[in-house]
């Protein structure tokens, strides 16, 4: 599931829909981080949600992008994770609170109606 992403090709900031509850100040963060990135880096960067809730950086790059720095890229991330580790952790409990764990007792609860 992607939280958000930006893309320095067409110049967009996405938010995924199911995050839009999150308060302004990390919305907002979230963005700067991730414009600033490809503002610096080039490519598409998204921040994606594993099956088990960890956030994972993804990055993508045209072949064409002759501008795009792949080591550059491989810094900033390694520098993102380690200045913005507070949020990152409270966004990983986020998720799983709110949709692994919260979808696992839902289906808990389901199950144990139709076993009633």
């Amino acid at each position: 599931m992607v939280l958000c992403g930006a893309n320095s090709y067409t110049q967009k900031y996405y938010l995924g829909e199911q995050f839009a509850m999150l308060p302004e100040q990390i919305k907002d963060e979230l963005q700067i981080m991730c414009v600033l990135y490809v503002e610096d880096i080039g490519g598409v960067l998204t921040l994606e949600y594993d099956e088990d809730g960890n956030l994972d950086f993804r990055v993508e790059a045209e072949e064409t992008d002759y501008l795009f720095d792949e080591i550059g890229s491989v810094l900033k991330i390694k520098q993102m994770r380690q200045q913005k580790q507070e949020l990152l952790e409270a966004l990983e409990l986020f998720y799983r609170t709110f949709f692994v764990e919260g979808g696992k007792e839902a289906m808990l609860t389901e199950q144990e109606k139709g076993q009633a």
